[in-house]
């Protein structure tokens, strides 16, 4: 049987290996270059990492509905998870022999909410306090433009440009964060 677009996916859910080669063949260089973006600092492990996502693929083809998403958007998405799944196991492997028993201890002891607020706080330096708090209600305690507008006393469209000139003061602040961005 030729495998071609209109019947891999169904030979794929049937396990034939043909279709996995259908896959490699047309989507290797995609899902490659989605895994290379984020593990550009280990190339080593993008192979590696390429096989597992294709591996994810061939396991979970039950999953892929395609009345939601193309099965290029969704082998893309797991890809781009498999190469961040791999970055967390490579970067937890360098923190942990790279450092001492007693630094790694003291490092566990501290909860992940004292980090993220750490993080979060760095992260918010480059706005005025008024603004860290409004940032913190939206995206931190999660309230809508509404509760905040009412709980401040303002108007929506001034909350709206507040946000727009607190995203752009920090993505001026961390550029290569935002490098893949655009305003």
């Amino acid at each position: 049987m030729i495998i071609n677009e209109n019947n891999f996916i169904l030979q794929l859910k049937k396990h034939n290996e043909k279709a996995l080669e259908y896959v490699i063949s047309k989507y290797g260089g995609l899902l490659k270059s989605v895994i290379s973006k984020r593990l550009y600092l280990y190339p080593e492990d993008v192979e590696e990492c390429l096989y597992d996502t294709f591996m994810k693929i061939w396991q979970n083809i039950d999953c892929y509905d395609e009345n939601k998403t193309s099965f290029k958007s969704w082998a893309t998405a797991i890809a781009a998870y498999r190469a961040i799944d791999r970055l967390r196991v490579i970067r937890k492997a360098d923190i942990i022999t790279g450092i001492d028993d007693e630094v790694f201890e003291n490092c566990m002891a501290i909860s992940e909410d004292e980090v993220f607020n750490e993080a979060y706080g760095e992260f918010l330096e480059c706005l005025d306090e008024n603004d860290r708090e409004l940032f913190t209600k939206l995206f931190i305690e999660g309230l809508s433009v509404s509760e905040v507008s009412q709980n401040i006393g303002t108007e929506k469209s001034v909350i709206y440009n507040r946000v727009s000139r607190g995203r752009k003061k920090i993505k001026k602040s961390y550029p290569l964060l935002f490098s893949r961005w655009r305003e």
